[in-house]
């Protein structure tokens, strides 16, 4: 929804803050601040919900609390009605509003009360700290870092950069004060790796399957609350092919967006489903030479990742997100997170249960750094708030809950998200295997020609401030044997590929690319009067 900025403390610029806030500029349609001495406040705001009104930054009425805040709180009518009850006197229809009121009432304990995809810096004026508020995946970015004199805040690494100094994460599911001087003190208010421990595990398939529907409907359907045309990112695959079902029911206006090479899996699929449905499509049909060295680098620009497959998908989600601004879209769903959630990776049906449990947790409490930065950064570059219903915590507590044997079952994974859904989704989507993003549009292997280049890339814009390029976490796994600790341990002892690994992958990739030009050159040649070939 927006971009934010904060400075706090007696050294705070007015003319740095000003270069922070102008690198956010694509993640919003106006710029609102407000600058005093030892505070300066900033938005770049998407304007989403209640747009006149909504402007930031939101004050109480005795203006003692600045709000800055990014994301959507998706039950702030609920929560509104209940504030209102309270005796909380509302002067907009905004969950802007919403956040700070719920602030008042119940203090840091409103964390709890949240459902939705957010990031917030909520400063108090009487004692100049910030107190700092991150969602429990992290969908939504919060950095921070420090100059002598003055806490800096930001929603993404570049605004921070300038500063020369170290930046660090807030972390998903984390909030805490924070202020110029002493140290900063951030704690969990969720913790992924306990989610639905309390709670009894879900082992009767049937009732799994009307458990999973409900929460998956449920999550969609709060987030389509909005009078603007919503777009869905559609690969044709399961996860991407459900949101668009939902949303084609639930909302009037919608339109379907996809990218990939002619006559890709993604594309067939996609447009298969889209004119099925009777949905508005778009493709964003790219050759795998269209991506080149630029590209390559305007996304690693854009999404600031840190592992090698995150920066490949990115490449691919880039030509998404800006036709979908083309469009006019300004909100999107993505069916992101349902692979960590319902076991779309092979590592978790190759160990025991209880491994496989940890292996679920560790990717979900990563995600942050991971998929759903380059979801945010990759959307928001073009001023579109991305969506991602499979990541409700509601979604996300129930997906723990559930055994590993029903996530992969028959040999298919996902197999209670298939179940669940058997009705609604056709045959072509129910049994299409599950394939990775950049594999299945037809651009992985041009983009992983430049992988050799990725970490100089990435260092040239100063993001190993926060962390250095290192190696995909996956393959680090795969060669572990799926084991997670030894996993982590190879990763700390050797975060980087060595030139000979990088050397390998590049012949792989080169011989990959040189098969089309190949063809053309060595295929036969057909005279005027030779018939077309078939095919």
């Amino acid at each position: 929804m927006c971009g934010l900025v904060l400075s706090a403390g007696p050294e705070a610029d007015p003319a740095i803050f000003r270069r922070m806030l102008a690198t956010l500029e694509s993640r919003g349609e106006v710029t609102e601040t407000r600058y005093e001495n030892g505070l300066l406040t900033g938005v770049r705001r998407l304007r989403v919900v209640d747009r006149d009104r909504a402007v930031q930054p939101w004050t109480d009425h005795d203006e003692r609390f600045v709000l800055c805040y990014n994301g959507e709180v998706f039950n702030h009518h609920e929560l509104r009605a209940e504030l209102t009850a309270l005796g909380h006197r509302f002067r907009s229809a905004s969950d802007t509003e919403v956040v700070l009121a719920a602030y008042l009432r119940w203090g840091e304990e409103m964390v709890s009360r949240l459902r939705g995809e957010y990031a917030f810096a909520i400063a108090d004026r009487a004692s100049g700290r910030a107190y700092l508020v991150r969602d429990p995946l992290g969908v939504k970015p919060l950095y921070w870092a420090r100059t002598p004199g003055c806490l800096h805040v930001a929603s993404e690494v570049k605004a921070l950069v300038g500063l020369g100094t170290p930046i660090l994460e807030v972390p998903p599911g984390h909030h805490g004060w924070a202020d110029a001087g002493a140290p900063v003190r951030l704690r969990p208010y969720v913790d992924l790796l306990t989610l639905g421990d309390e709670l009894p595990p879900v082992d009767d398939p049937d009732e799994a399957a009307q458990l999973v529907r409900a929460a998956l409907t449920d999550s969609i359907r709060t987030r389509v609350d909005t009078d603007l045309t919503v777009g869905v990112v559609l690969s044709g695959g399961l996860d991407s092919s459900l949101t668009l079902l939902h949303v084609r029911e639930m909302h009037p206006d919608c339109v379907a967006v996809t990218v990939g090479v002619p006559e890709s899996p993604d594309l067939v699929h996609a447009r298969r489903l889209a004119r099925d449905l009777g949905v508005p499509h778009e493709v964003v049909e790219l050759r795998p030479r269209d991506i080149r060295l630029a590209e390559v680098r305007e996304a690693i620009r854009i999404s600031e990742l840190t592992e090698y497959g995150d920066i490949i998908n990115a490449v691919v989600s880039v030509p998404l997100f800006r036709r979908l601004r083309e469009l006019g879209v300004k909100v999107a769903l993505t069916g992101d997170g349902s692979d960590e959630l319902f076991g779309g990776y092979p590592m978790y049906h190759q160990v025991g249960p209880a491994a496989a449990r940890r292996l679920f947790r560790y990717k979900l409490r990563n995600l942050g750094r991971t998929e759903l930065q380059r979801v945010d950064r990759t959307s928001m570059a073009y001023g579109v708030e991305a969506r991602v219903p499979f990541l409700d915590l509601g979604v996300v507590e129930l997906a723990m809950r559930l055994p590993v044997g029903l996530k992969m079952r028959e040999g298919q994974e996902k197999w209670i998200l298939r179940e669940a859904f058997a009705d609604l989704l056709p045959d072509y989507i129910r049994r299409r295997p599950k394939n990775p993003m950049s594999y299945s549009s037809g651009l992985h292997e041009r983009a992983r020609l430049y992988k050799p280049l990725f970490a100089r890339l990435h260092r040239s814009f100063h993001y190993n401030l926060l962390e250095p390029v290192r190696r995909d976490f996956d393959t680090v796994l795969t060669r572990c044997g799926n084991d997670l600790d030894r996993a982590i341990a190879a990763g700390r002892a050797r975060p980087d590929y060595t030139m000979l690994e990088h050397a390998r992958d590049l012949v792989g990739a080169a011989k990959w690319n040189a098969v089309p030009m190949v063809r053309r050159l060595v295929g036969p040649r057909r005279s005027r009067g030779d018939a077309p070939l078939p095919g």
